[in-house]
């Protein structure tokens, strides 16, 4: 009987153990469909319940293919490049300060962290604003500072939660520091890491609404022109068009995990 001290699957007599059964598979199949095919339903209700309305000639300028296109592209586009640079930025520095010679910043980064969650997203929007002007990198200085927290602290958790044991087990093998933070760290951690990306990612959906207010798009101009003019339509469809696309990303985001988590961890 051999043991893999990365995947925790063990092997008798040339099988396997520890990988998912049929059923299991069955399920998890079951359970990554029911988010589309909701979605999916969810949206054409939107569809026929908006071509069922007399629009006006305000709500026709807005409930229209080219205007819902552009908005949800620049939306999307909101989203990805900010979690990007999250992760550009959180995963390295979350790795350096769960080293144990850097753990004593730790306490200082989470602090400043912390910053971007505790003051209000529109108040720091305002702020840059009446400083720097309005723009899109404007939205993404904001969108940036209220996630990086989630995918920083999954991955000092991740990190830090690692079998010590694990650790010595594979420099007794003679791995370098490096190939151990890499090949068995980073490795064991990433379910952990994907989760406070997922995390991150919901968050920025919904904060991108806010980017309307400094001229960088989005659906949240949608919510905006609702509640100005009193367009209940136009309202409701940016709204459930921002929820279904945070519902979307935390679909991808739950497959990835699955793709990427290592065998026989749960």
């Amino acid at each position: 009987m051999s043991a893999d001290v990365l995947t925790g699957t063990a092997a008798i007599g040339g099988e396997v153990y520890g990988g998912p059964s049929l059923r299991g598979r069955t399920r998890a199949l079951l359970r990554h469909l029911g988010t589309p095919v909701a979605i999916a339903v969810v949206l054409g209700a939107l569809y026929l319940w908006v071509h069922g309305l007399k629009l006006d000639s305000i709500e026709q300028r807005t409930l229209n293919y080219t205007y819902i296109h552009d908005r949800v592209i620049e939306h999307v586009k909101l989203t990805v490049v900010a979690t990007l640079l999250v992760i550009v930025i959180a995963i390295p520095l979350g790795v350096l300060v769960s080293r144990p010679k850097a753990r004593w910043v730790s306490p200082i980064v989470l602090g400043l962290s912390n910053l971007g969650q505790a003051i209000p997203s529109i108040g720091l929007l305002v702020l840059l604003t009446i400083k720097f002007g309005v723009g899109f990198k404007i939205a993404m200085f904001g969108l940036v500072a209220y996630a990086v927290l989630p995918v920083l602290r999954n991955t000092m958790v991740g990190i830090q939660q690692v079998d010590p044991f694990l650790v010595e087990a594979a420099r007794g093998m003679g791995m370098t520091r490096r190939q151990v933070l890499v090949s068995v760290e980073l490795r064991l951690a990433v379910p952990v890491i994907l989760a406070g990306l997922r995390t991150a990612l919901v968050l920025t959906v919904g904060v991108a609404t806010l980017a309307a207010f400094v001229n960088a798009g989005g659906l949240g101009e949608m919510i905006v022109n609702g509640i100005k003019l009193s367009r209940h339509p136009v309202l409701i469809t940016g709204s459930v068009l921002t929820c279904c696309i945070a519902f979307l990303v935390d679909w991808l985001g739950n497959l990835v995990e699955d793709l990427l988590r290592p065998r026989g961890l749960s």
